[in-house]
């Protein structure tokens, strides 16, 4: 969705880095086609590697930290996994004036769901929550921390702030009495479990009108159940999320938590990409609406 650069400190990347990296480190593989994949993620640049493989370089040095684990991990996780996750099939080093390591995956084939679309045109509610709750029964021993494993009351100054620069943008005095709720809410009380902790429409894939794949895993680890029921306002309609919350048979802290997460990231998407990524932006203000939408 976005080719050009989305952060201040982001590394050129570009066809021709891909053949060098390629052609020093994995020869057996530097004949085959390249080309640049449309993606709506933030913290890699994609490109498709002859048919069936996927070059993956971080665009941030906080997205290069996640190779090696995601490396570690994936093949782990994902035979108890009931759809497809990325399998890793080389990890480069920097070089060619790529300052990280990268990856090489086996290409995902599958589409990303619309944002807002229609019931038709969404992750089937019931795959989603067979994924989370499959992912929350993995074993934690040794997992890491997810990136969003911290309490909710450690975002309370950075959700506020980016309310307050968002006033005029939404409804900031809604969005405040939502946050003030989930702060409310009982904090998680249990071990932390597996969780995706980005479950959005850029990292789910469908095929046949089913959830085909889970994608980017790069914010994963040991956390809250809670953060990956943002879900439910990414990726479902109104409609449907009744039903995934008794599917995964969540409470009222723990949905209030949820909310209070989805909100959250939302307005981090807003405030941090209005004038370099405009659709991330629009996917936020259309999540913050979802959340606002329903009563506190």
């Amino acid at each position: 969705m976005s080719a050009g650069k989305l952060h201040p400190d982001e590394a050129d990347t570009d066809e021709p880095l891909v053949r060098r990296l390629l052609a020093a480190q994995f020869p057996q593989w530097a004949d085959l086609p390249v080309e640049p994949v449309g993606s709506a993620g933030t913290s890699n640049a994609m490109y498709r590697l002859g048919q069936d493989m996927v070059v993956r370089l971080p665009r941030i040095k906080g997205a290069a930290d996640d190779v090696e684990r995601e490396h570690h991990w994936l093949p782990r996780l994902a035979p108890a996994l009931p759809v497809a996750v990325p399998a890793p099939l080389g990890m480069g080093r920097p070089g060619s004036g790529y300052p990280w390591p990268w990856s090489v995956y086996r290409w995902l084939d599958g589409e990303c769901p619309a944002i807002g679309g229609a019931a038709e045109d969404r992750v089937p509610t019931q795959d989603l929550a067979e994924f989370v709750a499959a992912l929350r029964r993995i074993d934690p021993a040794g997992g890491p921390s997810s990136y969003r494993s911290e309490a909710l009351a450690e975002r309370d100054a950075m959700t506020r702030a980016a309310i307050g620069q968002l006033r005029g943008v939404i409804d900031a005095d809604a969005a405040t009495a939502l946050w003030d709720a989930a702060l409310r809410a009982t904090a998680w009380q249990e071990p932390a479990v597996w969780i995706h902790a980005d479950l959005q429409p850029g990292n789910v894939l469908l095929a046949g009108g089913r959830l085909s794949a889970v994608i980017d895993f790069g914010c994963m680890g040991l956390g809250d159940p809670a953060v990956d029921l943002i879900a439910a306002w990414y990726l479902l309609t109104a409609d449907a999320r009744g039903v995934f919350r008794t599917a995964l048979d969540v409470d009222d802290a723990a949905w209030s938590r949820g909310r209070g997460w989805a909100l959250s990231v939302a307005l981090g998407e807003v405030s941090y990409y209005r004038e370099t990524y405009p659709e991330k932006a629009a996917l936020g203000r259309y999540v913050i609406a979802e959340v606002l939408s329903e009563r506190c």
